[in-house]
């Protein structure tokens, strides 16, 4: 094959793969995972399931690449979080209710013994907590205003952050999710 089809072969299997992981996206966020089938992800991309499995070959492969998908989004250096970026993450997320809801039912079902996320999602939160109790020693130092430690406060950061999302994929028009952050961010200076 010459090398331009080749490199033609590869762009279309990469977009291919990327239309792959947005329907799984949407279908997950529509039926969770457990009720989530290469079936009907295939389906949407107008595909058969052997068409899929040729790009994922297990329903786990797929969840791993929405999983890393979604983290793509997401993705800050360490370095250059500060708390005012925390509000605008959290409006951000407010104008992408179906990824935040494909998050949140990955989340729910993966407490669960054996859900194939459940290690991704362990891992995940140890570095978000590691990363949010750096950014909050580089704003405070070693006690916040309210007197609590870094390392107190930021399972309480990120507690708040998926409550509130909870919430508000539950009841949009009563959860004023960026407001309620900005509440709760104002909260931290305050002395205990």
């Amino acid at each position: 094959m010459p090398y331009g089809d080749a490199m033609n072969a590869r762009v279309r299997s990469g977009e291919r793969r990327a239309e792959i992981v947005r329907a799984a996206l949407e279908v997950i966020a529509e039926r969770g995972y457990r009720g989530a089938s290469l079936a009907a992800v295939a389906e949407r991309v107008g595909l058969t399931q052997q068409g899929l499995l040729h790009h994922f070959p297990t329903k786990e492969a797929l969840l791993v690449a929405v999983l890393q998908e979604r983290d793509q989004w997401d993705a800050m250096p360490a370095t250059r979080w500060r708390v005012d970026l925390l509000a605008s993450l959290v409006e951000y997320n407010a104008m992408r209710p179906a990824i935040i809801q494909t998050f949140s039912a990955l989340l729910g079902e993966s407490v669960t013994e054996g859900h194939p996320a459940r290690e991704y999602f362990t891992g995940r939160y140890r570095r978000v907590r590691e990363t949010m109790a750096g950014m909050l020693r580089a704003e405070y130092g070693e006690r916040l205003p309210n007197g609590l430690t870094p390392e107190r406060t930021a399972p309480l950061l990120v507690a708040v952050m998926d409550g509130l999302q909870y919430q508000w994929l539950l009841d949009p028009e009563s959860v004023d999710m960026p407001g309620a952050f900005r509440d709760f961010l104002a909260l931290l200076g305050e002395r205990a």
